[in-house]
């Protein structure tokens, strides 16, 4: 996949390294580096000059001069070096990858590429707009024993994979003030070498199913957590969902053979030195099988580090190289997530009280190319974002903060939360990162309460109270209550929710899943008793008409008399599940495995409508899903999309929709209103 758009994907004849780092694994890369085909060593940077210098001079030749440098932006800004090697600790990778990017060089990043999933993802993104190579330091991957390995699992060598078993750990004398020894560093053995065993049972876990890799669907674990706040030793079960299991260990403080076996229905593959072969000694893999001979495979010594730099060469222009693509970062980082979480290890920088950066630094701000449009909300004071972030999808601080930041960069202020969502984590983490950022002025809050079966103006003011602590505010910007309540009189919301903003807690409000029926009764006893009314709806409205609605209690706004009140009154909308909960993005008629999806959306006249906004996004080089999104915000009365993407990718491919354009004839034809797209 080429990540950088339609660039011809071209190999680099000759790469100039720098350094950044200079420690055991970069004296290793800049060993290796001399047998690279394409590369060379021309600077070396470190906080500390001197051991720059040392460096330098170490690798330096006749024919070769090592520029040293005191700091890494010096090294950034050096226009002999085309490429980076990133071997600081940790918890600096983020920060410095980006650094690097933005300077418009190509970055190899020691494992792990980020503490979290969540760095991963802001480090990608950065990559992505920059257009540069970004992989992350598993070099093992480019040894040909690994390709091997592959292949005999490909070819059934040993039958279907049923189990794999995958180890390195290693016994270290470290002081508590050691760098694996720091918690406030990300030390541990998950982090450390963790990573290797893991990406291996992914790796054959997705051979095994022809695919690049796979994902474990669920993790079972246990580990020593010592008195720095440490993995001193770990061991985790994983299985996969094509049945397959792995049992995953790592350590720093016991030794055990680094090992990599893959058991199948008839016999097993060891790879006798997974992750460090020798670069003096040929390399094996023992292909075994019942009542037939070993088959010993013998490698030729290689260096690990000089292939995984000759692969940058080679997919500079694509941005990544195959053999460990973003995809497969993200997987790791993800499952080494799950791992440190099922055995309760937190760093202290991750805590939900922390107070964490941005990924690259610097104060959160608006990007010069971001192209988010905004809108006005009576009784809001600021311009709403006609895309409205989803608070739901984000279980730590570390994963809520780098979503909300990217989604402010990319020009949104608009987030939408609830009393209920995560048993009040969501309105915690928003508010928190609000608090960190000090923007409360400068975003739109949306805040829900009163569900069923709490639907009652007690309640509005018992939960308001509750949330606008968890957010740490004293107001929200607009509060929706979270469903009606028939069995009460409309009159007594309005005067509840009338008496808040009166009390300075809300600014507007409106309902979400009323019915046009009851919200036109409630904007009718506000007007006859000098009351603040209904501001807004939020009811589902999209591209698919819904059949039915995935939770009881809701509404949707997505018939022709539907719309012709909206127009009429022009009510701002605020649409849940536009995109119809991936309807557009993985429908199939063939396809009835998910439930929910057929239940509610799933006729003829739907799957015409996916057709059409298929053909359209084919013209317009986009995912059909912005089509939909480009349909809602094309309407002829006001809407403001709730989104709610769980990654920084799935943000991007939403936002796409921004980019569209769409005539009255097309919005008429994608709808079916029209035979003719104009």
């Amino acid at each position: 996949m080429n990540v950088h758009g339609n660039q011809k994907a071209e190999t680099m004849d000759h790469v100039r390294w720098g350094i950044v780092g200079p420690g055991n694994i970069a004296h290793r890369f800049a060993e290796q580096l001399m047998h690279s085909k394409t590369g060379t060593l021309t600077a070396v940077a470190s906080r500390a000059l001197g051991r720059a210098e040392e460096f330098a001079a170490e690798f330096e030749s006749r024919d070769a001069t090592i520029n040293a440098y005191g700091s890494y932006a010096e090294l950034y800004a050096d226009p002999a070096v085309d490429a980076v090697y990133i071997a600081t600790v940790h918890t600096e990778h983020v920060r410095l990858a980006i650094e690097a990017v933005e300077a418009g060089k190509h970055v190899i990043c020691e494992k792990p590429l980020a503490v979290n999933h969540a760095g991963v993802m802001s480090l990608m993104e950065a990559a992505r707009r920059a257009g540069v190579y970004l992989a992350e330091g598993f070099m093992y991957r480019f040894h040909p024993q690994i390709d091997r390995l592959i292949q005999l699992i490909a070819d059934g060598e040993i039958g279907d994979v049923q189990h794999i078993d995958s180890a390195f750990s290693f016994a270290a004398d470290l002081l508590d003030d050691s760098r694996l020894k720091s918690a406030n560093l990300a030390g541990g053995g998950i982090l450390d070498v963790g990573g290797y065993p893991v990406s291996a049972a992914r790796l054959v876990a997705g051979a095994a199913t022809d695919a690049p890799f796979a994902d474990p669907t669920s993790i079972t674990a246990k580990g020593t957590v010592g008195p720095t706040g440490v993995d001193e030793w770990a061991s985790a079960s994983l299985e996969f969902a094509s049945g397959i299991t792995a049992h995953v260990t790592c350590g720093i403080g016991l030794a055990e053979p680094s090992s990599l076996i893959v058991y199948g229905a008839r016999g097993r593959i060891t790879v006798r030195s997974p992750w460090l072969p020798s670069v003096e000694n040929p390399s094996f893999i023992d292909v075994e099988r019942p009542g037939e001979p070993a088959q010993h495979i013998e490698f030729e010594p290689a260096y690990s580090y000089a292939l995984q730099a000759d692969a940058l060469a080679e997919f500079a222009e694509a941005g990544q190289s195959p053999r460990m693509s973003w995809a497969d970062s993200q997987g790791n980082a993800r499952t080494l997530d799950r791992w440190r979480a099922a055995i309760g290890l937190e760093y202290p920088f991750e805590a939900a009280t922390a107070n964490i950066p941005t990924a690259n630094g610097r104060p959160l701000a608006r990007r010069d190319d971001a192209t988010m449009p905004h809108g006005t909300i009576a009784g809001i004071d600021k311009p709403v974002s006609r895309l409205v972030l989803g608070c739901d999808n984000q279980l730590t601080l570390a994963h809520a903060s780098a979503m909300f930041d990217d989604f402010v960069e990319r020009g949104g202020n608009a987030f939408d939360t609830a009393y209920i969502y995560g048993g009040g984590l969501m309105e915690r983490l928003l508010g928190q990162w609000v608090a960190q950022r000090g923007i409360r002025d400068d975003v739109v809050i949306v805040g829900k309460g009163a569900h069923t079966p709490y639907c009652d103006p007690e309640s509005i003011v018992r939960q308001l109270e509750e949330s606008l602590e968890r957010l740490q505010t004293d107001h929200v910007d607009l509060y929706l209550m979270h469903r009606d309540n028939l069995d009460i009189p409309v009159g007594e919301f309005v005067d509840v929710l009338d008496e808040q903003v009166r009390a300075g807690r809300i600014r507007a409000f409106g309902g979400s899943n009323w019915s046009i029926a009851r919200f036109d009764e409630a904007k009718a006893y506000a007007q006859a008793n000098d009351k603040q009314g209904f501001a807004v709806l939020s009811d589902h409205f999209g591209l698919a008409h819904a059949l039915d609605v995935p939770w009881a209690g809701c509404e949707h706004v997505t018939e022709p008399s539907d719309r012709e009140w909206l127009e009429r009154t022009g009510t701002p909308l605020l649409p849940w599940s536009s995109q119809a909960r991936g309807f557009f993005a993985r429908a199939d008629q063939n396809d009835r495995s998910d439930a929910e999806l057929v239940r509610c959306y799933y006729d003829d006249a739907n799957f015409e409508r996916l057709a059409r906004a298929r053909s359209l996004s084919s013209e317009l080089g986009v995912a059909p899903t912005a089509v939909a999104l480009a349909y809602v915000l094309a309407q002829t009365f006001p809407t403001f999309p709730l989104i709610g993407p769980r990654s920084i990718d799935e943000t991007r491919t939403s936002m796409a929709g921004l980019d569209i354009s769409l005539t009255e004839e097309q919005v008429r034809w994608l709808d079916l209103r029209s035979d003719r797209m104009g």
